[in-house]
């Protein structure tokens, strides 16, 4: 061909494409003056201009117009390519400049010359573009740094774009934003060891195949707010040091195993339709993953949570694993639903972890798990048979609901068990030894770093207020500040091993100049604080009990019953002797009690002195042991005669019969002084007369008139006196 053919072919390619480029204009200026005057909305970067909703007004008159679907119209300058009277806008992928066509839609020489026209680093702009995998290789070829022989972008937006084939992204670098909102990837998207640089927008993006994210670095914000992965999604050991913002995203397969989230990573409302992999994940920020739902296995077995850690109302369908995670923070788990198995195995809780409300279908065994601070399991709910195995500083149990049997095993824990629900056998019981795994390393022990400032792992339950105790066993437990009022059924309560309660104060007190002492028994925690608070209180009742503002009400007579309840409870599991301190502190607030009547009161102090209510034989000893010493000085001084009667016979002759009478005369009052009447004769037989008074006997001894009556007072007194005291060593010796 000649050069002047060439010439005229060439202008006439020009003037053809200049012509061609101003029909589009002209169309797509049409489009816009449209869109202006009736008006236009935006949807995830995208204006949707409609034509009027019913109609057009022609002549001040509303006729209607033919129902006709709205077109979607992108608010940047687009290719138009393909326009039809259903489809207004045509291809939509943002014009190449200085061309009105899309990288799509470029003649094959202008797009050689626009990717040759390329650096990397280059910002790029291809909104709503559809990409092949060849096209979308060339425009990463062309972007290739020569150093890395990997893509570096600038400034990318794919907002809108269509991905059809495999999207190979691995490696890449982007330096400034990259913007994929909106766009679709219909095979497999691959971004293996890419770099973000700056923000990376995935909003509502859809992966239809695998969505490669392994190795990848997010310095910016990652956010895939919407996105919806219908493969796998793998984000193996990627990394975010940024915000990462998954709300409302909907994966088929999730891996985030050993993936690192230095800030905040947001799962609100995320769904996993199967199994959801953060094994070895570390979240160095908060980790929000507020009612997401977990359909299949959630695995984040030794998970690093060094933030906050948000569960609330989450729903795990399937099994729940949380083996050996730590939590460094706060973890609120409260509302959240288990159906599976809940694996909560050597996980580590620094901080609190709330449970309250939670619903566990069929737990199994939760633990053994350790927490540094307070485990709440308040309302929570458990439907199944259940081992609990809990090592923590307190274990909050309020209106916690059992509906199936259920074993506590714990460490160090204070527990409130106020207002607790089980309908059947539930045991509270205190480890020893330490926890071991089941798992894995075989025998090894949970460590218990969390708990190292502790003292003792014993377990004290401070309230049971409200619980019906009937089916509760508590074994090995301290109950030194428990609150038992207001527990149903306490009766029916079984202490194994070695349950300890409060003691009263050890040493002799004083007050007012006079002593006070108090034998040593158990005592309920409330009594404590009773006696604490009246005014010739003794130091050594405890004050420090926990102030729920029940125990403001708490009286003699509210402490009456509990003390009888839990007398009971000791006797039907035939153990007498401690049965008798609950015994003697229901006759104490008997005692104590005001609205009782006087002549009560009266007779229980008098029981109370003599005896201890029965259950001092000491007391009553000592007592017996004054009578008769009192009985013996009254009668040495004054009840034995000065001397001993001599017979004397008088006699009368009267014929053949002889008669000879003998009278016998009146004792007579010793009249010599005191000191001469404390003889030994006189101690003999004074003492003859005080022993058989105790075994109820006479001793045939003459007595003067006070003698007599002193005898017969010491007859009624000593040997009740005597019954007492056996009484007492009977009910501390009794099996």
């Amino acid at each position: 061909m000649s050069t002047a053919a060439s010439s005229r072919c060439a202008c006439s390619r020009s003037k053809s494409s200049s012509a061609s480029a101003r029909d589009q204009q002209k169309r797509r200026a049409s489009l816009a003056d449209e869109g202006r005057a009736t008006g236009r909305f935006r949807a995830r970067g995208l204006f949707l201009r409609r034509p009027p909703r019913n109609g057009r007004r022609a002549g001040g008159v509303l006729t209607r117009m033919a129902s006709t679907p709205a077109p979607v119209v992108p608010d940047w300058p687009y290719c138009g390519d393909g326009v039809t009277s259903g489809d207004r806008a045509g291809c939509i992928g943002r014009s190449v400049d200085p061309h009105p066509s899309c990288l799509v839609h470029l003649s094959g020489l202008d797009r050689d010359t626009h990717l040759a026209s390329l650096n990397a680093g280059d910002d790029i702009d291809h909104r709503g573009t559809s990409f092949t995998d060849q096209l979308l290789d060339q425009l990463l070829n062309a972007l290739s740094d020569p150093t890395t022989n990997h893509p570096r972008l600038g400034d990318t937006h794919f907002e809108s774009a269509t991905f059809t084939g495999n999207a190979d992204f691995e490696s890449a670098t982007f330096t400034g934003d990259a913007r994929f909102h909106l766009a679709i990837f219909t095979g497999n998207a691959w971004f293996e060891s890419a770099t973000f640089t700056r923000e990376a927008q995935f909003d509502s993006v859809t992966f239809t195949g695998t969505a490669g994210f392994e190795s990848v670095t997010f310095n910016g914000a990652a956010r895939f707010y919407s996105a919806t992965f219908t493969g796998e999604a793998w984000f193996l050991l990627a990394t975010f040091n940024d915000t990462a913002v998954f709300i409302s995203a909907t994966f088929t397969n999730a891996g985030f195993r050993a993936a690192h989230f230095t800030d905040t990573a947001d799962f609100r409302s995320a769904a996993f339709i199967r199994d959801a992999r953060f094994a070895s994940a570390t979240f160095t920020g908060t980790a929000q993953f507020r009612s997401a739902t977990f359909a299949g296995t959630a695995n984040f077995g030794s998970a690093s949570f060094n933030g906050a850690a948000r569960f609330r109302l989450a729903a795990f369908t399937g099994a729940a694993d949380f083996e050996s995670a730590t939590f460094a923070g706060t973890v609120d788990f409260g509302s959240a639903i288990f159906t599976g198995i809940a694996d909560f195995e050597s996980a580590t809780f620094t901080e609190d972890v709330d449970f309250g409300a939670a619903v566990f279908e069929r737990a199994g065994e939760l633990g053994p798990l350790v927490c540094g601070n307070t485990v709440f399991l308040s309302g929570a709910r458990f439907n199944g048979p259940v081992t609990l195995s809990i090592a923590a500083r307190r274990l909050e149990c309020h209106r916690t609901r059992w509906e199936s049997t259920a074993v506590l095993r714990l460490r160090h824990a204070d527990v409130d068990f106020a207002h607790a629900v089980f309908e059947y056998p539930l045991t509270i019981a205190a480890e020893q030894a330490h926890f071991r795994h089941s798992r894995g390393t075989r025998g090894s022990v949970v460590p218990e770093d969390p708990l190292a400032g502790t003292t003792g792992s014993g377990v004290r339950i401070v309230s049971l207020r409200g619980a019906d105790a009937a089916h509760l066993v508590l074994a090995d437990i301290d109950l030194t500040q428990c609150q038992f009022t207001g527990t149903v059924h306490l009766d029916q309560i079984r202490l194994e091993g070695n349950c300890t309660f409060a003691i009263v104060p050890a040493r002799t007190q004083w007050r007012r100049l006079r002593p006070q002492r108090f034998t040593q028994r158990r005592t309920l925690a409330e009594e404590h604080y009773w006696r604490s608070r009246q005014p010739t209180a003794v130091p050594g009742w405890q004050q420090a009990i926990p102030d729920t503002g029940h125990t403001e009400h708490v009286g003699p007579a509210q402490l009456a019953p509990v003390y009888r309840a839990l007398r009971k409870a000791f006797e039907d599991s035939k153990n007498e002797p401690d049965a008798a301190d609950f015994y003697y502190g229901e006759m104490e607030m008997r005692r104590h009690d005001h609205d009782r009547p006087r002549a009560e009161r009266a007779l229980l102090a008098a029981y109370w002195a003599l005896s201890g209510y029965g259950l001092r034989a000491t007391r009553a000893v000592v007592w017996l042991l004054l009578a008769m010493t009192g009985t013996l000085l009254v009668m040495m001084l004054w009840g034995l005669p000065a001397d001993s009667w001599k017979p004397e016979t008088v006699g009368s002759l009267s014929g053949r019969q002889v008669r000879l009478p003998t009278g016998k005369p009146d004792p007579v009052n010793p009249t010599n002084a005191l000191h001469e009447r404390l003889s030994t004769k006189r101690f003999e037989g004074s003492l003859r007369v005080v022993v058989n008074s105790v075994i109820f006997r006479s001793s045939d001894q003459d007595l003067t008139t006070a003698g007599t009556y002193t005898e017969m007072a010491s007859r009624l007194t000593e040997p009740v006196l005597l019954g007492l005291a056996v009484l007492a060593i009977r009910g501390r010796i009794k099996r």
